[in-house]
C-alpha cells in the first residue's frame, strides 16, 4: 500500500513553520531560522553527505526514499500571488529541482506544466486535498506520495485525513509569530502513534504513525 507522507516539518517551539511573508529574499519569510541546522545534502540519501553520519542527518534523509510524487502549496513554489507574471518564473532551485518526480502545486491561477531534465517537473492544479492527491497517487507509479508543505498545506490534509506518516522536527527557538502547523488539529495525537527521538543538536524528530482506520 503507498502511503502519503510528510518529511522535515522543521517547527519553533511555540509551533511555527514559516513566516507570515514570503519574498524572493526570504522563501520563508521570518522563520529562516528553523533551516539552521537542516542538513539538505542529505535528503537523497546519506552517502551525500561525506563524513560521519549523524541521527539527524538519518531523519532527513527519509525524505527521498520510496516517494514518487509530491504535492506542495503555491507558497512553497514561488513569493507571487494571483495571477502569474510573465516572467519565466520556474521555483525556487534554478535547473535541476530536488524533486526528480512529478510535482502537483495547488493554486486558484493555473498555468502550462513545467520539465526539467532531472525527471522534476510541475503541474499547477485547482483541486480538493482529495483529488490532487489521486492525481499524485497515479503519477507515484505505486510509490508512495510526499505533502511538502509550506505548513497551511500539510495543515489541509491533517484536517481531511489523508497523512499516513509524519516527520516533524521541534527546533528549539521561539519565533514569536508567523504560520502555525497545530491549529483547528485537536486531537490530531488520538489518530497517529507517535515516537520522538531527541540528538546532541538540540533537536527533537517526532515520527506520527496512522493507526489503523477503524
Amino acid at each position: 500500500m503507498h502511503r502519503t507522507r510528510v518529511h522535515n516539518l522543521l517547527v519553533s517551539s511555540d509551533g511555527f513553520a514559516a513566516g507570515d511573508e514570503v519574498t524572493l529574499d526570504k522563501p520563508i519569510g521570518e522563520a529562516g531560522a528553523l533551516f539552521a541546522k537542516f542538513d539538505g545534502r542529505v535528503i537523497h540519501g546519506i552517502q551525500g553527505a561525506g563524513g560521519p553520519t549523524t541521527a539527524d542527518q538519518a531523519m532527513f534523509s527519509m525524505w527521498g526514499q520510496g516517494v514518487g510524487a509530491e504535492i506542495m502549496g503555491r507558497r512553497k513554489f514561488g513569493p507571487q500571488s494571483g495571477e502569474w507574471p510573465g516572467d519565466g518564473w520556474e521555483g525556487w532551485w534554478g535547473d535541476a529541482p530536488p524533486f526528480q518526480t512529478p510535482c502537483f502545486i495547488l493554486t486558484h491561477y493555473l498555468r502550462e506544466s513545467i520539465e526539467f531534465a532531472n525527471g522534476t517537473s510541475f503541474h499547477f492544479v485547482d483541486a480538493s486535498p482529495q483529488e490532487v492527491l489521486r492525481l499524485a497517487q497515479d503519477a507515484a507509479g505505486g510509490l508512495d506520495v510526499r505533502i511538502g508543505g509550506g505548513p497551511s498545506t500539510v495543515g489541509e490534509f491533517l484536517q481531511a485525513d489523508l497523512i499516513d506518516f509524519l516527520h516533524v522536527v521541534i527546533v528549539p527557538i521561539v519565533l514569536g509569530s508567523g504560520v502555525r502547523i497545530w491549529d483547528h488539529l485537536a486531537g490530531l495525537e488520538h489518530r497517529f502513534s507517535v515516537e520522538s527521538v531527541s540528538t546532541s543538536s538540540g533537536l527533537t524528530h517526532q515520527l506520527w504513525n496512522r493507526k489503523a482506520r477503524q
